[in-house]
């Protein structure tokens, strides 16, 4: 049966906020003609810099470049293992993949959904060689035992930060603890270009290396060479790939990053009204931060469990829908996916606890575009659609 909505527009899940200023930024940048990577991209590196703390920085087309240059250039042995969570954006994995490198899944941690360190330490083999921890939903991951792990065992790591770009760790940010932290400015994410990202590093020689292999692999500022400055002749020194961003879309980072802690306090207020407003619904809620951490707010996650409730995940995602709120799910466990159970051999059973909450999770609108009466509705949605489903959710 189809549900009566009561709001006159679909609430989308993710919408980011765009001011007049990102508005005036792409209107200069048009002027200027000088639309591919350029001084709107360098001033961008540099605010992120500022931003985290982070000693180097290139900016790139997507999160999922960043994490593909971060892997080839750890120049690791074709073959070789990198063990990661399987409850992440499939990305996370197909770099690996595309890398020459073998992914190795371990479980999650049951509440907070980040890769399980005793599992991690169970699927170490003379061939592993990396890992890359997600800072899932914008929860930090726990990088002190990752980073004891890694000189143990003499492993690299590759942060994710997809999902954590204001995430800190005693006032450090995600990102600057291993290798290489890799942030995306995908639309749906906390600051956007629409499409982009950004590899940060310690070291000037690895930013060098990036910033090559993102433009071809010619050698260092080969943009110039239609600058003002006039033709440089460049080299090739690496065959490299096209994951450079453009200053078209530095214009909207840059003032994305400027309104960041801005649009950070609003998703707190939302992210309390729907702790508070939620609590007594049988949805399991995120659960609390360590008073040493700061979790980046990416993603409100809730988890259904129809032994308690009589609906399952995707009927109250479709009832949500017909109610015009939009919600993601985030994620089906990768190992679960065609290509890596029929290629790796993964099997149901495998991962139990991210196959618990890749059944049972979903995310609600988060963003500083939701409104108080958006959150409202959001609220007023699941406490209708679970009041319904006491009595059976196929009777109405």
């Amino acid at each position: 049966m189809k549900l009566h909505p009561w709001r006159n527009s679909y609430l989308v899940f993710g919408s980011p906020y765009i001011g007049k200023e990102e508005r005036e930024e792409v209107s200069k940048c048009i002027d200027s003609l000088w639309l591919g990577s350029g001084p709107r991209v360098k001033r961008l590196e540099g605010d992120f810099r500022s931003y985290t703390g982070a000693a180097n920085s290139v900016a790139v087309n997507s999160g999922t470049a960043a994490l593909h240059l971060a892997l080839k250039e750890l120049r690791l042995e074709p073959g070789s293992e990198v063990i990661t969570t399987a409850m992440t954006f499939c990305a996370t994995a197909n770099v690996i993949v595309h890398s020459g490198l073998k992914p190795v899944f371990a479980d999650c941690d049951r509440e907070t959904m980040n890769i399980d360190i005793e599992d991690v330490k169970r699927k170490i083999t003379k061939r592993t060689r990396g890992i890359i921890p997600v800072h899932f939903a914008g929860f930090p991951c726990d990088m002190q035992a990752i980073m004891e792990l890694s000189e143990k065992h003499s492993l690299r790591v590759v942060e994710d930060c997809a999902h954590a770009i204001e995430a800190t760790i005693d006032g450090k940010h995600c990102g600057v603890f291993g290798d290489y932290g890799c942030f995306s400015f995908y639309i749906t994410k906390n600051m956007t270009t629409i499409e982009g990202g950004m590899v940060v590093c310690r070291t000037e020689d690895q930013a060098d290396k990036i910033k090559i292999m993102a433009l071809h692999g010619m050698d260092k500022d080969a943009w110039h060479r239609f600058s003002d400055k006039g033709f440089v002749h460049y080299e090739v020194v690496d065959p490299g790939f096209k994951y450079n961003l453009t200053d078209l879309s530095a214009s909207f980072g840059i003032h994305q990053l400027k309104r960041i802690e801005t649009m950070y306090k609003r998703r707190l207020e939302i992210w309390e009204y729907y702790k508070r407003e939620l609590a007594g619904l049988p949805l399991i809620l995120p659960p609390a931060v360590p008073s040493k951490m700061r979790h980046a707010l990416h993603l409100f996650i809730c988890q259904v469990d129809d032994t308690l409730t009589g609906i399952t995940r995707d009927q109250l995602v479709q009832a949500l829908h017909e109610l015009r709120i939009g919600c993601g799910v985030h994620y089906t466990p990768i190992h679960l996916h065609h290509y890596y159970r029929e290629t790796y051999g993964y099997r149901e059973g495998d991962l139990p606890n991210a196959e618990y909450i890749g059944a049972r999770t979903f995310s609600i609108p988060l963003s500083g575009l939701v409104t108080d009466e958006d959150a409202a509705d959001v609220v007023r949605a699941l406490k209708y659609i679970l009041s319904k489903s006491d009595s059976g959710f196929k009777s109405f």
